[in-house]
């Protein structure tokens, strides 16, 4: 893994972790991996460190500073910002087959609805599923559709972070 897809690759776990996707043991999981890519930062060395028991009560607090020794954005939980690079992070992870296009957009309408902008067109193709049976479109058509956007998606420019006091 090169150190720039390792870095993206951080960036989504952080993403992913700060609005509850994923556990704080994969945010570790993902610092491992960056080290072993070749970043290398006090606060990645630290964060990477953690064991599954630490994860959960010291990630919260390492993650910020770790992600700003390498430049990388940390999303404060609730923030727009978040749930859009959490859109992208799953963009990404559908563009690789960690999920189905159908599974991409059930989790993007479950958790935005049709409320965020961003993803709108993929809360839209999520309904599309549901009627595809009454309609005259197949699932491979929607799914080349959801292939689309999760394409335009993965290819957003990230968002900066919305300000806030990570030493909290």
């Amino acid at each position: 893994m090169s150190t720039e897809a390792a870095a993206i690759a951080l960036q989504d776990h952080a993403a992913l972790w700060s609005m509850g996707e994923i556990r704080a043991s994969d945010v570790v999981n993902a610092a491992c991996d960056a080290l072993v890519a070749g970043l290398d930062t006090a606060g990645l060395r630290i964060l990477a460190g953690c064991t599954r028991a630490e994860a959960d009560y010291d990630v919260h607090d390492l993650l910020p500073a770790a992600l700003e020794e390498l430049d990388l954005a940390f999303y404060p939980i609730g923030s727009e910002a978040g749930q859009e690079a959490v859109a992208r992070a799953l963009a990404r992870r559908m563009l690789t087959g960690e999920l189905t296009p159908w599974e991409f957009t059930f989790r993007i309408h479950q958790r935005h609805g049709h409320g965020l902008p961003l993803t709108e067109r993929l809360a839209e193709l999520d309904d599309e599923y549901d009627i595809l049976e009454y309609g005259d479109r197949t699932v491979n058509q929607v799914d080349a559709e959801v292939t689309a956007e999760a394409r335009r998606l993965a290819a957003h420019p990230t968002v900066p972070a919305e300000p806030t006091d990570s030493r909290r």
